[in-house]
C-alpha cells in the first residue's frame, strides 16, 4: 500500500536546506509530502535522501536535521511527513463494514535521543482520525504500531486521497492538549497527537526513517509480514504515477520533440507511462534551447495536459518555422521539468 517505503527514488532532489514556515511540499523522497505550519514559528530542517547501511536490505533513508531550534512554540505549529493514499488502494481495510479489519504501520527509526513522536492515521474521507506513539532511540529500531479496525466510515473507491499516514515531528497546543486520539473518532484537532516531544527543540536533533508499511489487519513485532522490496524500476515506476521528473545529465540532452506554430513559439508533447493519476501541473527550472542554433533559453508555458500527456509551448524569438520539426534540448546548465499530480 505505502509507496517507496525503502525511501531509494528521489526525483526531485535528495537534499532540500533551509525547510520550515509554510512549507507544505514534496520536497525530496518521492510520496513524502512535508507538512509544515502555515503560522510560522522559527524551527528550520533539512531533508535529504542519507544512505542506509546498517539494516539488511536498506540502503537509503528519509533524513530530517534541525538547523535552527524552536523552543517557543505557538500554538498552531505543526510538522509531520505523510504518504497520501488513494481511495482505491485502501478498500482491502473494508472500513465502514461490519467485516472492517484493523490496521499495522511500521518503520524503522533512528534519532539523536529518546524522544517520542507520533503517527497518525487520518480518513479524509469520513475526518475521523486514530494516532499511535513511539519512542525514538539512537539506534536503528523496528516500531509495529497497531490501529482498530473502523466500522464507521467507509472510504471512497477514486483516486483522490481517502488515507493520510502522517508522522508527527512537532506540534503546538492546538494538535497536543487534548487526549490522544488512540481509537478511531472524529477528528478533534487537540487529541491529533497528545504527548509528542519536538525534533525543533535542540540543533542537535536529526530523524531518520526507513520502511514504512501499512498493512491489512492486526499483527505483532514477531508476525507482521515482511517489508516488501521492490525492484528499482518497480518502485520508479509506481511513483511516477504522482510525479516524473526530466532532469539534465548531461549537455543538449533530448527532452522533447516539438512543432514550429509560428516564428516565435513550438509545441512539444511528452507522452506519460504510465498514466498519471489526474491532469499534472509541470514546473520548468533552468535553461531549455532548440538544438542546432543559437543557445537562446526558451520559455515554456502549458498548451494541455492529460493523465497521458502533456504539452508545452515553448517561446522565442525568431527562434522557429511554421511547420518545423524541432528538437527541444537542455542546455549546459542544472534544469529539469517536474510533472506532479500528488494528492
Amino acid at each position: 500500500i505505502i509507496i517507496n517505503g525503502d525511501m531509494t527514488i528521489s526525483q526531485r532532489l535528495e537534499t532540500k536546506t533551509g525547510m520550515g514556515g509554510g512549507d507544505g511540499v514534496y520536497p525530496t523522497i518521492d510520496r513524502y509530502r512535508h507538512s509544515i505550519t502555515n503560522a510560522g514559528g522559527a524551527g528550520r530542517f533539512t531533508s535529504t535522501q542519507q544512505a542506509v547501511t546498517d539494516i539488511a536490505g536498506f540502503t537509503e533513508s528519509l533524513n530530517i536535521d534541525c538547523t535552527t531550534a524552536d523552543t517557543s512554540i505557538a500554538a498552531g505549529e505543526e510538522f509531520h511527513i505523510d504518504q497520501r493514499i488513494e481511495g482505491r488502494s485502501v478498500q482491502g481495510f473494508q472500513k465502514g463494514f461490519s467485516t472492517a479489519l484493523g490496521f499495522t504501520v511500521a518503520l524503522y527509526v533512528k534519532a539523536q535521543d529518546a524522544k517520542v513522536y507520533a503517527v497518525e492515521l487520518k480518513d479524509t474521507d469520513n475526518n475521523r482520525h486514530c494516532t499511535k506513539l513511539f519512542t525514538s532511540t539512537t539506534g536503528w529500531t523496528r516500531h509495529v504500531l497497531n490501529y482498530p479496525a473502523d466500522t464507521s466510515g467507509k472510504f471512497s473507491g477514486d483516486t483522490s486521497v481517502s488515507l493520510e499516514v502522517k508522522i508527527w515531528l512537532h506540534a503546538g497546543s492546538n494538535f497536543t492538549s487534548g487526549t490522544l486520539a488512540s481509537v478511531w473518532q472524529g477528528v478533534t484537532t487537540a487529541n491529533t497527537c497528545a504527548g509528542i516531544g519536538s525534533v525543533y527543540d535542540n540543533t542537535d536533533n536529526f530523524v531518520s526513517i526507513t520502511g514504512l508499511q501499512l498493512e491489512v489487519g492486526t499483527f505483532s513485532a514477531s508476525t507482521i509480514p515482511d517489508f516488501q522490496f521492490e525492484s528499482e524500476s518497480d518502485n520508479l515506476f509506481r511513483c511516477q504515477r504522482y510525479c516524473k521528473a526530466i532532469t539534465k545529465t548531461n549537455n543538449y540532452c533530448a527532452v522533447m520533440l516539438a512543432h514550429g506554430i509560428d516564428a516565435n513559439t513550438a509545441r512539444g508533447a511528452y507522452f506519460f507511462h504510465p498514466p498519471m493519476r489526474t491532469a499534472p501541473s509541470f514546473t520548468a527550472t533552468g535553461n531549455f534551447i532548440r538544438s542546432f542554433d543559437a543557445a537562446t533559453a526558451l520559455s515554456s508555458q502549458v498548451a494541455t495536459s492529460c493523465p497521458e500527456s502533456h504539452t508545452i509551448d515553448w517561446g522565442g524569438s525568431n527562434l522557429f518555422g511554421a511547420n518545423e520539426g524541432i528538437l527541444i534540448t537542455f542546455n549546459t546548465t542544472a534544469a529539469a521539468l517536474i510533472y506532479s499530480a500528488e494528492l
